[in-house]
């Protein structure tokens, strides 16, 4: 097997990613994406190696600091991984037809638990007694409190070689490998608790499996009556010519091999619970949900906020990318006109180190720089996804301002951002957390604007339909409670 980790270029990207968050630079003012996963199968020999990276590239934006692809081929698992953006992990793939098969699965990465150690890179694998591959696995989430269950499986024999949450799950499910695949999963996420999305490619089939709450993404399209594809979100499906079929249940298995698709229950109490924030940030918004199309719903984000909060203005704008829907339904429903006006660099890289802190800000032009002549003497209405340090928003407004904005109405397309979370988002303690410490009119004063309104938990919950989701990080009240026996986890019921 081979395997790519260049292990000193990984620790300095992640030294530069948290240096840039404490600073300026992207997703300062937005969490981190999480990762993004992507398998095919097919009885039958397909492009594995084409399929895969059409996948992952269409994934790219949950998780852009290493990539990873396992391919079967012949009943045997071959897997690189390396540092990087899709596109340049799949150019380091020097033969290609090694990595042609009959099923893949691939991983874009973004560190959550376990920290930035190449070791880390996605899929991890397991071995069987003769020292080949087992079963290779991709997971998008984080699972909690797992240094108990981590000794007693080392006890036992297992190896574990990384520092991540994903290995427990996979030595987990490897303690029962003498079992049918779905037999090993239920008996082997028994005691696993928080947010998992899995993809299990074994030397005859793939699984695809969810925690019991569901509450990262995972969904299932067809190429043909025989091509079965899974991936953390639809747009992947779209990418490589896939129609959906329907999402992965909370706490189902699914099995792809020559026989066809197979459902099975983690027989475990299940109840829906997808990530809120999933709809208003992560997801691509081409993509789609739990039978929501994201861009329709941001857009109904933006008119909430105006039946919210209506102001009178010149002109919309939105922070590009994912502040742009909300501002166009904004726009709808004000009649206020929306303007194209601030200008993204679409090139802007994590890289830049600089010294003080006069040109950290001034990078913040680089990234995002308005049309002066459009904001001039104009009252502005700019919508965000979020605020979650309030750093660049106020960077933002000052950019503005010095462009000659006469007044500035800032709205958020989510709640206050009150509390972190653990379950598979990379988000700052409470301390950093701007509206955990400040109310919405000391934000005002901060930030520097006319007004501010953030969208409300009521009215995010009637634009998603339903309360069956995680809304944690608005709350305080998780699907998946730290310290909590398992039947209060199972038992504790949560009112929003």
């Amino acid at each position: 097997m081979k395997i790519c980790t260049k292990t000193s270029n990984f620790q300095n990207r992640i030294y530069q990613r948290n240096w840039l968050k404490t600073t300026f630079n992207d997703s300062m003012d937005s969490m981190e994406e999480e990762c993004g996963v992507f398998g095919i199968y097919s009885p039958n020999n397909i492009d594995t190696f084409s399929l895969a990276q059409f996948g992952m590239f269409a994934l790219q934006h949950r998780g852009q600091e290493a990539a990873g692809v396992s391919v079967l081929k012949e009943g045997n698992i071959k897997t690189y991984k390396s540092t990087g953006l899709v596109l340049d992990v799949f150019k380091q793939i020097e033969e290609i037809e090694e990595f042609q098969g009959n099923a893949a699965i691939g991983h874009t990465r973004y560190t959550t638990a376990g920290g930035g150690s190449s070791k880390n890179i996605q899929p991890l694998y397991a071995v069987n007694y003769y020292g080949k591959p087992h079963f290779s696995i991709a997971h998008n989430g984080n699972v909690i409190e797992t240094d108990e269950l981590k000794e007693e499986l080392y006890k036992e024999g297992l190896p574990f070689l990384a520092t991540s949450d994903t290995e427990v799950i996979l030595r987990s499910i490897q303690k029962h490998s003498d079992l049918s695949v779905q037999e090993a999963i239920q008996k082997g996420l028994k005691n696993i608790r928080g947010a998992y999305s899995v993809l299990l490619l074994t030397k005859n089939s793939l699984a695809a499996f969810r925690d019991p709450n569901g509450i990262r993404p995972l969904c299932i399209g067809k190429i043909d009556e025989e091509t079965y594809v899974f991936s953390s979100e639809s747009c992947a499906l779209d990418a490589v010519g896939a129609e959906f079929i329907r999402d992965v249940e909370p706490g189902e298995i699914i099995v792809a091999d020559k026989d066809g698709l197979h459902s099975y229950s983690l027989e475990q109490p299940s109840k829906q619970r997808i990530c809120a924030f999933e709809y208003i940030y992560f997801a691509r918004p081409d993509s789609n949900i739990q039978g929501k199309d994201i861009y329709d719903l941001r857009v109904e984000s933006g008119r909430k906020l105006y039946e919210q909060s209506p102001v009178e203005a010149d002109v919309v704008i939105g922070v590009p990318d994912s502040g742009v829907p909300s501002a166009i339904g904004f726009s709808n429903a004000s009649g206020i006109p929306f303007e194209p006006i601030l200008v993204k660099n679409r090139y802007m890289s994590r890289s830049f180190i600089v010294p003080s802190q006069e040109m950290r800000e001034r990078v913040v032009n680089l990234k995002l720089n308005p049309i002066k002549d459009k904001i001039k003497g104009k009252r502005l209405v700019i919508l965000d996804d979020s605020i979650v340090r309030g750093t660049t928003s106020k960077l933002l407004i000052k950019i503005l301002k010095e462009a000659g904005a006469k007044e500035i109405h800032f709205r958020s397309a989510s709640p206050p951002i009150i509390a972190p979370c653990f379950l598979g988002i990379d988000m700052p303690t409470k301390k950093d957390l701007i509206s955990a410490n400040m109310n919405n009119k000391e934000l005002a004063v901060y930030l520097g604007v006319d007004s501010l309104d953030f969208l409300s938990v009521p009215n995010l919950i009637e634009i998603i339909g339903s309360t069956n989701h995680c809304f944690g990080c608005f709350t305080e009240k998780y699907p998946v409670q730290r310290n909590a026996s398992k039947d209060e986890f199972y038992q504790k019921k949560i009112e929003y």
